[in-house]
């Protein structure tokens, strides 16, 4: 049964790039609540951790991220407007009009929307062409600059494209920030499970930030916590609109087995060994390739090289604030992180070091 509640927190707290603390304050408030030591790397990435009554006891890390993609405001006009810009892969055509959340320096909000220019005033080659991020402005109602810095709204401020948590019909959950607030959401549920449960390992379950940006809270936090095996969760890109018949990402298909991404080459030992473990337990899945990258990137040729695993889902529209999951791949993901955490040992672990050897 999934945490109604905690999806909707995770989902609509504010956490752009470089400026994620109000997600890692609301995870810091689950882990502590579990009975969690939480820790730091420098950054910000944040951890909960479970110690092993074994000996020098291996280390597996399980990581999110915590950030998702929105804006910056980098200039504040005369007339009240702010400029922008993107944080992470946007696609402009997404936004005309959209309403914003802005998240001020005292972690206060402010409402507002991207001005969009009426179709009277425009000619029909402009009509057609996109408009450039570059030229748009947000409207947070004030009407002058002096107005908008009374508001104490500042230059570097973030702001993300405003989108409600819906649970739609049996299983589909729509949201925005699923990527990553499904590894975040993920990381607690398995630490609900293992609270009470004896591993023979060091646990480290958390989130690293500015994954958006190029996988820079994965470096740091994987050089913190020199794990010898990591997971890495995160939500992928359906495939299921654009390539209905040959489609590699279906909403409701099952946990990914990421057999392809521009960022990582898997551990063959490794992904192997996942693909039997989801057979042997019946638990749905589907294979799948993607031209773009997880924080897996960045954690596999780290220190001397971690064998990492992906343990992914789908979601359509991604990078927008409508992102829309199956809950039964959330809960598949969760059955298949489970099955392999269970399964592990120092034995399995140094096999799956040892690949390629």
């Amino acid at each position: 049964m999934l945490n109604k509640e905690r999806i909707v927190a995770l989902t609509q707290v504010i956490g752009v790039s470089g400026h994620e603390v109000k997600v890692s304050r609301l995870l810091k408030q689950y882990y502590e609540e579990l009975g969690y030591e939480v820790i730091y790397d420098n950054l910000g990435s944040i951890y909960a951790v479970k110690k092993s009554k074994v000996a020098n006891a291996k280390k597996v890390m399980v990581s999110a991220h915590l950030d998702e993609v929105g804006f910056m405001v980098k200039a504040i006009q005369e007339n009240g407007l702010l400029k922008i810009v993107p944080i992470g892969g946007i696609w402009e055509q997404t936004l005309l009009a959209q309403r914003i959340r802005l998240l001020k320096r005292d972690l206060t909000e402010v409402n507002g929307a991207i001005c969009s220019i009426p179709p009277h005033f425009l000619t029909e080659a402009d009509r057609k062409a996109p408009m450039k991020i570059e030229n748009m402005l947000v409207d947070v109602g004030c009407t002058s600059k002096d107005e908008v810095l009374q508001q104490g709204i500042n230059v570097g401020d973030t702001l993300v494209v405003d989108g409600e948590t819906h649970f739609l019909g049996e299983n589909r959950i729509l949201a925005k920030a699923w990527d990553n607030r499904y590894g975040c959401i993920l990381g607690v549920e398995i630490l609900e499970h293992f609270k009470d449960i004896e591993l023979p390992f060091d646990l480290y379950v958390g989130a690293n930030v500015q994954e958006e940006v190029g996988l820079r809270g994965a470096q740091t936090a994987t050089h913190f916590i020199n794990p010898d095996l990591a997971v890495v969760l995160d939500c992928s890109p359906a495939t299921d609109i654009t390539s209905p018949k040959d489609a590699n990402g279906v909403l409701g298909g099952g946990v990914l087995i990421r057999f392809y991404d521009r960022s990582m080459l898997p551990n063959r030992t490794l992904i192997n060994y996942f693909e039997q473990l989801l057979i042997n337990n019946d638990i749905k899945h589907q294979y799948f390739y993607s031209l773009g990258g997880t924080d897996a990137g960045a954690i596999h040729k780290s220190n001397h090289g971690v064998p990492t695993l992906t343990v992914c889902i789908c979601g359509r529209n991604l990078h927008t604030n409508s992102i829309t999951i199956d809950s039964n791949d959330l809960k598949n993901a969760k059955k298949a992180l489970i099955k392999f955490i269970d399964s592990l040992n120092e034995e399995k672990i140094t096999m799956f070091k040892e690949e390629n050897r």
